[in-house]
């Protein structure tokens, strides 16, 4: 039996590494011989940098920037062969500020601009950005002023790139910005909402960020007005599908870097040689913290459905809840699904015992395709 295991963590209780830690010794005990090929995977939100610089086999670099407060901290990406991954989360990140602290109205992507910019200095051409788990609501203008970019307003001042000051910007500078001619980047993204709108990055995402409903109104009006201004300046619009990732960020570096946008999930795949491993296997085991009918749009399940759909493969999801629309993936391929939770418990509990869970749950799933087998 030729087993492979591609899990996302479960968050707050299980990672990657012990999912497959699991796997592979429940497997062995029930299928002498088997081979257990383990993958790292993420969709471009908590695992991703791990997951991709593990199975790369690159490094960590280290670079002080400021968070998205404006405040300096260490911060990190990762790098392997000519490509950098930077993920925004370690940076401009909204778990890197205190919830009383969280502000979209004060909040910048500058940190990230600045990740971007060290790692383009040290020569690496190649970008891959994660948008995932942003504090901010800036357009992109805190990362795009780290890179050269300056934004006026009516007497030609600079203003800061946050989300209170887009209503401000009467021009934009690009003189001294870097040249982005010679590097390609892309953008790992894992939602397709617009910038603007009830499903763009204000109305969306705002509340999560500190805002309230007068400051909703203000952000998205000085979100709308930024658009206006950065579709002239650059000849493209920011209002596309995805381009209200992480607060706008998105749609900036789109239309001002010509940044790809793409699934966060299909590039970790591609960075990690998916479809190769699983030529010739007899099972795919998966799984996230909750499946349901997110899964089933772009997330970890999701991604790996569609590859595998071109192969007989099984496919089988272990989570640590089924929710509303997991039968959905159904549709897409998956085999079966089944929660760990084997009995009613508080979430507290779930999560304390969540090794032992996964671990039962995965012995009936091999003693069940050991029965078949037979």
């Amino acid at each position: 039996m030729k087993f492979v295991f591609a899990s996302d963590s479960f968050k707050g209780s299980l990672t990657s590494e012990k999912i497959n830690e699991i796997l592979t010794n429940t497997a062995e005990k029930y299928f002498e011989d088997c081979q257990c090929e383990s993958l790292l995977i993420a969709d471009g939100g908590e695992g991703t940098l791990e997951a991709v610089i593990t199975q790369k086999r690159g490094k960590i670099v280290y670079a002080e920037v400021e968070n998205a407060l404006g405040e300096k901290i260490l911060s990190r990406y990762g790098v392997f062969d000519d490509a950098a991954l930077i993920c925004m989360s370690e940076a401009s990140g909204l778990p890197l500020i205190p919830e009383e602290r969280r502000s979209a109205r004060k909040t910048t992507t500058y940190g990230t601009g600045e990740l971007i910019r060290h790692a383009l200095e040290n020569g690496y051409k190649r970008l891959y950005v994660t948008l995932g788990g942003s504090a901010t609501n800036d357009g992109g203008t805190g990362a795009l002023s780290a890179l050269g970019y300056r934004f006026l307003d009516e007497n030609g001042n600079t203003v800061k790139g946050t989300g209170e000051d887009l209503w401000k910007i009467k021009k934009i500078d690009g003189t001294n910005a870097i040249d982005f001619s010679d590097s390609k980047i892309t953008l790992l993204c894992d939602v397709t909402n617009p910038l603007l709108g009830e499903r763009g990055a204000t109305y969306t995402y705002g509340r999560q960020k500190g805002a309230t409903d007068e400051d909703l109104l203000f952000l998205e009006t000085g979100m709308k007005h930024f658009a206006q201004v950065a579709e002239k300046y650059c000849g493209t619009s920011l209002n596309v599908a995805g381009g209200g990732a992480a607060g706008g960020i998105g749609g900036a570096l789109y239309a001002f870097l010509s940044a790809e946008i793409r699934s966060g999930i299909e590039t970790v795949l591609d960075l990690c040689d998916f479809d190769r491993k699983i030529q010739d296997v007899d099972c795919v085991i998966t799984g996230e913290g909750r499946v349901d009918f997110q899964s089933a749009n772009g997330k970890v399940i999701d991604g790996i459905l569609k590859r595998t759909s071109h192969y007989p493969i099984p496919v089988i999801a272990l989570a640590g809840s089924l929710g509303d629309g997991a039968e959905m993936l159904y549709e897409k391929g998956l085999t079966a699904a089944f929660s760990i939770v084997d009995k009613p418990m508080a979430l507290n509990s779930a999560i304390e015992n969540a090794e032992e869970l996964y671990e039962k749950a995965a012995e009936n799933v091999f003693r069940l395709m050991k029965s078949v087998r037979k």
